[in-house]
């Protein structure tokens, strides 16, 4: 943070330049990331209860507030994605600095651990920038354009046309590359969690010697249910057809 930013915002800059600030900001911006994909993952297996179902949900999301309710929370989860992923590295940086020179092997296998934890942060990000070109943005495929995405339902006795999100993701897992980029990022995406989560309730003191042991297993728990349900996504439609 340079010094301009640092005047405009001193209470900011005071947080950003405490080790333990820090911290806070990752812990706090890891429950918000945390808490939205398992009401992510809700909406997503909506989608095997078929077109209706699954277009409603998607309707209401992009008419909250009379649309602007989405904007907002894209707003949200953006800021908390970048300020997660600036924090820690810039945690993982310092501890690296303040390592060299006494080096051993409990220190080295930290290190370790905080450099998987960045590289599979950045994939996560990777895979955010492409999910959102794929099924938001729609870029690089007919999902705006094209008849077959599209639906014409009755709302108040008046027919509406509204985008048909269940075709467009039945269609976008036909595709095996796009299966496979999902299933590893996901996988990515639930060891970062098991780390994440653990480290998560460590920092706002919610772990203890009493607590540790159902706080790991609640971490590994909670990933496992994060990877089987976003995962069963595009395996049912890729291997086993549902939907084609």
């Amino acid at each position: 943070m340079n010094a301009s930013a640092s005047s405009k915002f001193p209470i900011i800059a005071r947080i950003w330049k405490s080790t333990i600030g820090r911290k806070y900001l990752v812990a706090l911006t890891g429950v918000v990331l945390t808490l939205f994909l398992a009401g992510h993952l809700v909406g997503n297996l909506l989608v095997y209860s078929g077109p209706e179902a699954f277009n409603d949900y998607a309707y209401f999301l992009h008419h909250m507030l009379h649309g602007a309710g989405i904007w907002v929370f894209r707003a949200v989860m953006l800021a908390s994605i970048v300020i997660h992923i600036a924090a820690t590295i810039s945690l993982t940086r310092q501890n690296k600095a303040a390592r060299q020179g006494y080096e051993h092997q409990a220190t080295i296998q930290a290190k370790k651990s905080s450099l998987v934890m960045v590289w599979t942060g950045l994939t996560i990000l990777a895979f955010v920038i492409y999910h959102l070109l794929h099924f938001t943005v729609r870029w690089a495929n007919e999902y705006n354009t094209a008849e077959r995405y599209k639906e014409v339902v009755v709302e108040h006795g008046e027919q509406v046309t509204r985008h048909n999100a269940w075709q467009m993701v039945i269609d976008g897992f036909s595709w095996w590359p796009a299966t496979i980029f999902y299933v590893i990022a996901i996988t990515l995406l639930c060891s970062h969690l098991t780390h994440g989560v653990q480290s998560m309730f460590q920092t706002l003191g919610w772990r203890s010697r009493k607590t540790s042991a159902v706080l790991d297993k609640l971490s590994i728990g909670y990933a496992a249910f994060i990877w089987v349900g976003f995962v069963s996504i595009p395996v049912a439609i890729q291997i086993f057809g549902f939907g084609r």
